[in-house]
């Protein structure tokens, strides 16, 4: 199981946020291309990264700076999500050296885009599912819209998605633990990975999912808690490839 670090962009700025509310940002480096090395250095074997600006506009807005982050990555593989909505900015993503691209709201609102991105550019798609209370949460998690998670994994898992990033936005930011249970349970209701996000603390989250991983937990997703401090990233990586390989 994979440690993922995650640099979240606002106004070229990495930030982090509290249940994805953009007027509740902390930030944390004016340099993001400096922070990606920072995780190399440390044994990153991915990155995660977000638009912000892109979630919210659907289109990107910092496009310069994710060039400047993928340099500073080389051969480690970066995947991005935030405001992609047509197959055209899903080509000149991949085309530019991001390795996957993430679909979040345009999963849910435009299904058939998927569809084709997934037939399009196989084993590059990831699927962002944001939840709350199993219920799916879009367009910068300000709307829910009455789908379940679970429903609507089973039906990506038949579009062919590579693995599914499964959020739960009441606790992201809140250094309040994974929801381990949630996880789980999403896990074994299909054949995709699952990558875990939101909450996640300290090593004891590590442990935790560590210790379920073999239900088809690829990795997790590592933001505010390496941030601030409450999780050392360097030591949750060694921990997780001790326990899982």
């Amino acid at each position: 199981m994979q440690v993922i670090p995650a640099i979240d962009l606002k106004e070229g700025k990495c930030v982090r946020l509290k249940q994805g509310l953009m007027d509740k940002a902390t930030i944390f480096s004016e340099h993001p291309a400096e922070m990606a090395a920072h995780w190399k250095r440390k044994g990153a074997k991915r990155l995660h990264l977000v638009d912000l600006d892109g979630a919210f506009a659907g289109k990107q807005k910092n496009l310069a700076v994710i060039k400047e982050i993928l340099h500073e990555m080389g051969d480690i593989p970066v995947q991005l999500g935030g405001g992609i909505r047509n197959l055209d900015t899903v080509e000149e993503l991949l085309n530019s050296g991001i390795d996957s691209v993430i679909i979040g709201t345009a999963a849910i609102t435009n299904p058939g885009f998927l569809h084709e991105a997934c037939f399009a550019f196989p084993g590059q798609i990831i699927v962002g599912l944001d939840a709350k209370d199993g219920e799916i949460a879009i367009n910068g998690w300000s709307k829910l819209t009455g789908h379940s998670v679970f429903e609507m994994a089973q039906k990506f898992e038949d579009y062919g998605v590579a693995s599914i990033i499964y959020t739960d936005i009441g606790r992201d930011g809140m250094l309040e633990g994974i929801n381990i249970d949630a996880t789980v349970k999403l896990a074994e209701s299909g054949n995709v990975p699952i990558i875990a996000s939101g909450g996640l603390s300290n090593m004891d989250d590590i442990k935790n999912l560590c210790a379920v991983a073999n239900v088809g937990i690829r990795g997790v997703i590592a933001g505010r808690s390496i941030y601030e401090g409450t999780l050392d990233f360097e030591k949750a990586c060694n921990l997780a490839e001790e326990l899982t390989g």
